[in-house]
Order: C-alpha cells, then sequence, then structure tokens
C-alpha cells in the first residue's frame, strides 16, 4: 500500500522547498521528490546577489538553507524520480523507488540546460554545463564560455579566479546579462569577449576536448580556438515531461497555470520556472510556491 500525504510537490529547487515550507506550516504531510540535487539550478550558482537580505550568498549555502528549513518544518525530501502521477480525487504519483498517494500534487519541475546541439556534445570530455560543478578541473588552463546572459557571465567571472585564460562567446553584439557583469569581466586581464561569434564544432582527440571551431558572423572568418574546457550557459528550456502526460501543455508551451498557479485538474498546482509566466527569477520561484502551497492546502481542506 502506498504512503499517503496531503501534498506531492515535484521538485526540490527554491519553488518546491518554499511550496514545502508554507505546506507544513499550515500542519499538511509534505513530500518533496526531486530527481537531481536540491536546490535545482540555483545551487549551481557561484553567487546570488539578488535574492533579499542574502546578497553575496553561493548557490550551494541558499540551497542549502532551504531544504534546512523545509526539513526542520518537517518536510520530508526524497531524491527520487518522478515517472507517472494518476489523477483521481486522490493522486498517485510513482517513482522509480515505489508509489505515493496525495490529495494534491505541486509540479514544481524547473528548467533543465538548453544545449548547443553539437556534435560529439555528450561523448567528450571537457564540455560542462556548471562551473561550480567543473571549473576547479581546468584551474591554470585556457576555457571557454558560450552564452550572453547573467548565468554566462557569473559563470565566467567564476572561471576567470580559476583558469589561465577565459574566452567568452556570444552571437549577438551586445549580452543580455546585467552591465555590473559586463563591466566585472572587461576589467579581468585575462578574459577575451567574443562577440558576433558562434560555435559551428567541438574539436577532440580520443573524445577529450582539444578546441572549438569558431565562425564570425558578421565577416563569415572561420577561427580556431584550442581550449581544456568548453562551458555552456545558453538559457534554460523547462522541464515539462508530466506536464505533458497530463496534457497540461500542447507539449511548445509552458505550463498553463495564472498567477493564482491553478491548472485546469483540480488539485493539481504549478509553481516555479516551469509555469506560464513573465518573469522568470529568484524571487518570483519562492512566490509561486508560497501561492500553490496555500492553495494546495485550501483544497486539501475541502475534499
Amino acid at each position: 500500500m502506498s504512503e499517503q500525504f496531503d501534498v506531492v510537490i515535484v521538485g526540490g529547487g527554491p519553488a518546491g522547498l518554499t511550496a514545502a515550507v508554507y505546506a507544513r506550516r499550515m500542519g499538511k504531510t509534505v513530500l518533496v521528490l526531486e530527481k537531481e540535487a536540491i536546490g535545482g539550478q540555483i545551487a549551481q550558482s557561484p553567487r546570488v546577489d539578488n535574492f533579499p537580505g542574502l546578497p553575496g550568498i553561493s548557490g550551494t549555502e541558499l540551497a542549502d538553507r532551504l531544504y534546512d528549513q523545509a526539513e526542520g518544518f518537517g518536510a520530508r525530501v526524497e531524491l527520487e524520480e518522478v515517472l507517472e502521477i494518476r489523477d483521481g480525487a486522490v493522486k498517485t504519483v510513482a517513482t522509480d523507488y515505489g508509489e505515493y498517494s496525495a490529495k494534491a500534487v505541486i509540479l514544481a519541475t524547473g528548467m533543465r540546460h538548453r544545449s548547443l546541439n553539437l556534435e560529439g556534445e555528450s561523448r567528450i570530455s571537457g564540455v560542462s554545463f556548471c562551473a561550480v560543478c567543473d571549473g576547479a578541473f581546468y584551474a591554470g588552463r585556457d576555457v571557454a564560455v558560450c552564452g550572453g546572459g547573467n548565468a554566462a557571465l557569473q559563470e565566467a567571472l567564476f572561471l576567470a579566479d580559476l583558469c589561465r585564460h577565459v574566452t567568452v562567446i556570444h552571437r549577438r553584439g551586445e549580452f543580455r546579462g546585467d552591465a555590473i557583469l559586463v563591466d566585472a569581466l572587461r576589467k579581468r586581464s585575462n578574459v577575451t569577449l567574443a562577440l558576433h561569434t558562434a560555435v559551428d564544432a567541438l574539436e577532440s582527440r580520443e573524445d577529450v576536448l582539444t578546441g572549438l571551431r569558431l565562425r564570425n558572423l558578421e565577416t563569415g572568418a572561420a577561427e580556431w580556438l584550442p581550449v581544456d574546457g568548453f562551458f555552456e550557459a545558453v538559457g534554460h528550456q523547462p522541464e515539462l515531461r508530466l506536464a505533458k502526460m497530463l496534457r497540461l501543455t500542447d507539449g511548445d508551451g509552458l505550463l498553463s497555470a495564472g498567477e493564482d498557479c491553478l491548472t485546469a485538474l483540480p488539485g493539481i498546482f504549478a509553481a516555479g520556472d516551469c509555469r506560464e509566466k513573465t518573469v522568470r527569477q529568484l524571487t518570483t520561484a519562492c512566490a509561486d510556491g508560497a501561492v500553490a502551497a496555500l492553495a494546495a492546502c485550501r483544497y486539501c481542506d475541502r475534499i
């Protein structure tokens, strides 16, 4: 017989962990299921400056604090992948370890890394999506970062403290990220900004990265850049596999739910970056978690 909870939360990022805190404060039994790492994408950020009251905190420390707070309130957190959610008066959540029953389910599945889809990307050693995770392997060596947003700029700054040289590659003529981060990079003597530039291919020897084949998008000129490490930071895409199974998205758009975090299925709620909205920030993910949890608690009280 499956274990019964009032609220099962799928996703252990800021939205999911905030939802767990709020639902526990309302006296509900709560299970958080996370398939990868607690904290979600923010755990990979070397420095977080835009979370109110905690400027300069590392993503890892912030994730740890969120986890400790949720667990401290009595939420149960398990590292399990949710394979299926079966809707009904009582929801059934099937994972790679077993099944759980819940009155309400909150989908806080967040985002996953977007890739450049280059040949050999998943096979070649030296390609990474996380500077905090892998940057130390390239201390004193040459690396490149591809991307134009805050994530790419933060990764480049982090790597500049470790590596001999960092090349930041971006397709456009201006970065999308914050000006303060761009200015910080321009002041680093070991950083080169390669604008109007695309990565056409990975070069390797025996499946170990040796360099990148670049192309200047203004002139069409080709260039070979020797690097030992290549960090892709070209954005994220929503994790919508479960939403598609529940027919809560058409497969192309985000999970359809308004600011009230209600989906078309009673008892199933959406929170965080997987939800259809205009602003995706750490603070808005936490706000979604609070709203979804309170809505889920009201739903549990009615059934």
